[in-house]
């Protein structure tokens, strides 16, 4: 079950940039880690002092001028947050210094979608002057964009071709990620990968329109993206930049926002009242917010697998140390780990729901065998179950059949359990019968005339007592089978013998077979031999009987199995394809726009993805072996 998350009443660095060198926070990463719900992750990145902050502060709902209470005990002792950060949220400041430093990350309950939490990631500014190292917005850039669902730009102004030319590093991008191994080429394969892009505008004071007709801020967005003709250099490189940006993120939005207070307020715009903020722009602001919270997508890795907060903090140490060690973050590697992790984290969650359940809702020793492969068969489908919907990219089932040998040694072993169970009441029963005739052979009664069909007849009631008691339970058991000799089959956790009873009487009586010369009776003795005789009847026709069942057993185990593992391979198939349809509708909207602006070269290579793009959609049948 996914744990609620304890909202963090303050943010924590994530990422730090100490003279360049990138580190994770091990506080901020633990709390990741126990964020077991699917995350929304917003991530804002742009000029240093442009307002980033600001913004995530309204995302977290953390007003301006608002007070906040004492923090949780947890995170004053786990995280060191103290009361003074409360009411800050994320650093503002009136200097012309960058506040943010590195990557700051607050977790919080989604404010529309239940049992999912909210990930806001405040980036260390672009283009501060004051950095020593001339790499460091670009790795910090990059990792924004690996680790949202959806990346918030911020400029000031409007959006000319100064502005395009600050978002330089979206041309640089395929130098520092790859989306596969092995990848010619990298840019080719990003739409597939990045997150949404919602560009924001702040001090915006241009009317948006075109000659007489007014532009709505989408189309305002894609106006100032249209490509540029000429065949200059600089044309090819002002070119680049937003075929960059059509191409990568095929889900565009603008909000433009116009100056939140007067110049005289700007400098404590932390401490300002929503009532002394520019009515407009608090308008625009909740338009923004609104937008954010409803249509901002929980994080999908490829494949179309949800990203919990654990597998974010995964993700976030495996592109981390890339960087670190000089290497370019790839998707592929990181997911493939990811996937490792997760898929054995599933397999153990599988293991353990099927524990508790049998532990809760068995009671041993149970009365029949159906009683137990009930319960069995319940607890085997849950734990199937929430291990489909944990696992991902196992494609060669390595983590399902490790489930399936798991799953039969726990059955296994609950199967024992329940036959010493058994044995063990069995035992007990006999006892408490034999009782009476443990006290006719201390007084002597079967050696007086008479004794020996005395002794029949307590033998007989003694059986048909025991026959008719409840609850003896089943037995699992070695047994052999009948043929040429009685060859041994070790019955493991689905080898069931209905005649638990028969065989520990049969044993029972053995045990007993010295009375006959006690009593000096040979009708004791014949009649303790036709006893052990049926009981070992008995005992065969339960093997019989267990040997079929086991095959049935068996039989409807693997095709649930199957079905269950085809319908999630189906299910995987189908949301693969729905990736790929959403990219080639990109394409193909993007193919139009270019024929219509003129570039007939550009669209022709454009065309040629598409048709690779259709072939690659034609998988095998789906199958399970």
């Amino acid at each position: 079950m996914d744990t609620p998350v304890l909202p963090m009443p303050a943010p924590l660095c994530l990422v730090t940039n100490k003279d360049g060198v990138l580190a994770l926070n091990p506080a901020a990463l633990a709390v990741l880690h126990s964020v077991t719900q699917p995350v929304v992750v917003v991530a804002i990145a742009g000029l240093y002092r442009t307002g980033k902050s600001f913004l995530m502060n309204q995302l977290a709902q953390k007003r301006t001028g608002e007070q906040r209470g004492k923090p949780h005990p947890f995170w004053v002792t786990f995280c060191g947050i103290s009361d003074s950060s409360l009411s800050k949220g994320f650093p503002l400041g009136p200097t012309v210094y960058a506040e943010t430093k590195g990557i700051w990350m607050w977790c919080l309950p989604h404010p529309r979608q239940p049992r999912v939490t909210l990930v806001l990631l405040d980036t260390e500014g672009l283009g501060d002057p004051n950095k020593d190292d001339d790499h460091s917005d670009a790795w910090i850039f990059t990792l924004a964009l690996l680790l949202s669902s959806t990346l918030v730009y911020n400029s000031i102004g409007t959006i000319d071709q100064r502005a395009l030319e600050q978002l330089r590093l979206v041309t640089e991008l395929s130098e520092h990620i790859r989306v596969r191994e092995k990848d010619n080429n990298p840019a080719s394969n990003f739409v597939s990968i990045f997150p949404g892009f919602v560009w924001t505008v702040r001090d915006f004071t241009l009317q948006l329109r075109a000659g007489e007709k007014t532009l709505s801020e989408d189309e305002y967005l894609e106006d100032v993206l249209r490509l540029q003709t000429g065949g200059g250099q600089k044309a090819q490189e002002r070119n680049e930049l937003r075929r960059c940006l059509r191409n990568f993120f095929p889900r565009r939005k603008l909000f433009t926002m116009e100056r939140p207070a007067a110049d005289a307020n700007l400098t404590r715009l932390e401490e300002l009242r929503e009532d002394e903020l520019q009515p407009g722009f608090r308008k625009q602001v909740d338009a923004f917010c609104r937008y954010i919270w409803e249509e901002a997508p929980v994080k999908v890795l490829p494949g179309g697998h949800q990203v919990t907060g654990s597998a974010l903090a995964c993700l976030a140490e495996k592109y981390v140390a890339a960087i670190s060690s000089g290497s370019v973050p790839c998707v592929e590697s990181a997911v493939t780990a990811l996937a490792r992790a997760e898929n054995s984290a599933a397999v153990q969650a599988a293991v353990a729901e099927y524990q508790q359940g049998m532990e809760h809702d068995l009671v041993l020793p149970t009365a029949s065998y159906d009683a137990l492969l009930a319960v069995h068969r319940d607890c085997e489908q849950r734990a199937l179950a929430l291990f489909l919907s944990r696992a991902f990219a196992d494609h060669e089932h390595q983590y399902h059949d490790e489930l399936v040998h798991k799953l039969e040694a726990a059955k296994e072993e609950f199967c024992q359990r329940n036959k010493e169970a058994s044995e063990q009441r069995c035992r007990t029963v006999l006892q408490e019968l034999w009782r009476d005739v443990e006290l006719r052979l201390q007084r002597g009664d079967y050696v007086a005339r008479g004794g020996a069909q005395l002794f029949k007849d307590d033998l007989h009631r003694v059986l048909e007592e025991y026959k008719q008691r409840p609850d003896k339970g089943v037995r699992v058991s070695e047994v052999w089978g009948s043929g040429v000799g009685w060859h041994r089959v070790r019955w493991n956790c689905a080898s069931w013998l209905y005649g638990q009873a028969e065989a520990v009487l049969k044993e029972f009586l053995r045990e007993h077979e010295g009375l006959a010369q006690v009593l000096k009776a040979t009708e004791v003795q014949l009649e303790l031999a036709e006893r052990q005789q049926e009981a070992a009847a008995a005992e065969a026709e339960a093997a019989r009987k267990a040997a079929e069942a086991w095959r049935e057993e068996q039989q409807r185990s693997m095709e649930e199995h199957k079905r269950q593992l085809e319908q999630w391979m189906k299910e995987e198939q189908r949301t693969w394809l729905e990736e790929q349809q959403r990219v080639l509708e990109h394409h193909r909207k993007e193919y139009e726009a270019l024929l219509r602006e003129g570039f007939t070269r550009e669209a022709a290579a454009l065309k040629e993805q598409i048709r690779e793009l259709q072939e690659m959609m034609r998988p095998p049948k789906c199958t399970v072996l």
